[in-house]
């Protein structure tokens, strides 16, 4: 979408008053929501009205997408840019979602998320519920999805999304680098705190270090707290405290 439509777009939808029984959901599915600190709310919640209304919901295997799919699916998304820009999302066209598990024709096995190089993410609904319900098992396949999408905005899939400021790069790969070769060596400290999956390559290190900073904060600082740093200056979120 050209820019200056975008634009305009994404003002009227600012403009469109935030349903009231959206926040019913959000009380019911989305436990972090009841953390959002008070000032915090009116950004989050116009976010997520942009999220929803300007990406396309999609439902696959038979799923019906309804409007608790839709703000579900968008609040896990906003949470990771409310103290970003809302332009990380420009790339990311759709999101498709299936009841549970699916099957991808150039994989093997099941899946339950993947963030495709053309600007769709795929969930399964079921997997966007159990990151959920359980808010501190350092697991979300939502938060896992979007954080590829940010990767993603700056051209590609490398673990590296673009920084606030130029200068910040040198420290994110060395810090980045460092604890990605650590947990594939199994160091202890970095199998506590991070999924072995993340050792695959460096966008999966990125996307599972942003579960476990949003979902297990206090381990992450207290057993990687160079790590925990980067991420903090990146999101611009502090999680820890009070967890």
């Amino acid at each position: 979408m050209p820019g200056l439509l975008r634009t305009l777009q994404r003002h009227r939808l600012r403009r469109r008053p935030f349903p009231p029984g959206w926040l019913d959901f959000l009380a019911r599915r989305v436990p972090f929501f009841r953390e959002l600190p008070t000032e915090l709310r009116p950004r989050f919640l116009e976010l997520l009205k942009l999220f929803a209304w300007e990406k396309e919901f999609i439902g696959a295997g038979g799923f019906t997408i309804t409007d608790e799919v839709r703000v579900v699916v968008s609040a896990t998304a906003v949470r990771l840019v409310v103290h970003l820009d809302f332009s990380y999302y420009d790339r990311l066209r759709e999101v498709i979602v299936y009841p549970d598990a699916f099957r991808i024709p150039d994989r093997t096995g099941v899946v339950l998320g993947e963030a495709k190089n053309w600007g769709t993410v795929i969930l399964s609904w079921q997997s966007v519920l159990a990151g959920l319900a359980d808010p501190r098992d350092g697991h979300s396949t939502a938060t896992h999805e979007f954080a590829h999408v940010l990767d993603r905005e700056d051209g590609a899939f490398d673990g590296t999304p673009e920084l606030r400021q130029y200068s910040h790069y040198r420290a994110w790969a060395a810090v980045m680098g460092e604890h990605f070769h650590k947990l594939r060596e199994g160091q202890s400290a970095e199998r506590q705190v991070l999924d072995d999956y993340g050792g695959l390559n460096e966008a999966e290190f990125f996307a599972v270090a942003t579960e476990s900073f949003f979902e297990k904060p206090r381990q992450m600082r207290e057993k990687t707290p160079e790590l925990y740093a980067e991420l903090k200056r990146f999101y611009g979120w502090d999680p820890a405290p009070g967890t």
